[in-house]
């Protein structure tokens, strides 16, 4: 019983190891040293219970000043045969098939709308999506990177910022199909509901 109680703690510390995003790794990794702290406790292992009582410590303060970092997100609309979107989308071409795998980028339509997000002046985000006379915006592609899932750019783009989205005379955003799970995990963070639009089931957010 003491055994697993440490192999649990080893299982926090290697998934810490290959989740996305530093706010995830501070996370699971101070999940891992509580139960380290835990098990240092059960078998009177005191060396266990320091060391990892000042690594949780530091996580902390890392996480903690990682909430509170003051970053800058910025909406720059994407142009005609954009070359720097057009190497964006081929280097993460893989990772884009996982969420959105009949996306094909094709020369920017009047009917569309199309932007990336820049996170300090960085491309985090790539948003496309086609506008009917009703208001629905239907999603081609909202990728962000790895290392920006943790929710800030979709806040961004449908919670502060949700004035671009209305200016462009979007009522309702629209996925009419979710590949993967990660992927509905996020919408429901976002506040998308399943809805029902022409008879067929999409997740819908009001704008």
């Amino acid at each position: 019983m003491l055994d697993l109680v440490g192999y649990i703690a080893s299982i926090f510390l290697a998934i810490s190891l290959v989740v996305n995003g530093a706010f995830k790794f501070r996370t699971i990794n101070m999940l891992g040293q509580i139960t380290f702290i835990i098990y240092g406790l059960l078998i009177n292992a005191f060396p266990i219970i320091i060391a990892n009582s000042v690594l949780l410590c530091i996580n902390v303060y890392q996480l903690v000043k990682l909430m509170k970092s003051n970053e800058q997100f910025q909406y720059i609309a994407i142009q005609q045969h954009d070359k720097i979107v057009e190497q964006f989308l081929k280097f993460y071409e893989k990772d884009i098939k996982l969420f959105f795998p009949k996306f094909q980028y094709q020369p920017i339509l009047q009917q569309h709308i199309s932007f990336v997000v820049l996170r300090d002046a960085s491309i985090a985000n790539i948003f496309i999506a086609t506008i009917d006379s009703r208001g629905n915006a239907t999603v081609q592609i909202n990728y962000t990177v790895p290392q920006y899932r943790d929710y800030k750019v979709g806040r961004f783009i449908f919670e502060q910022e949700k004035k671009y989205l209305t200016s462009n005379s979007i009522q309702q955003v629209v996925y009419t199909e979710v590949a993967n799970k990660n992927h509905i995990e996020f919408l429901k963070v976002m506040g998308f509901e399943v809805s029902t639009i022409d008879g067929k089931t999409h997740w819908c957010k009001k704008i």
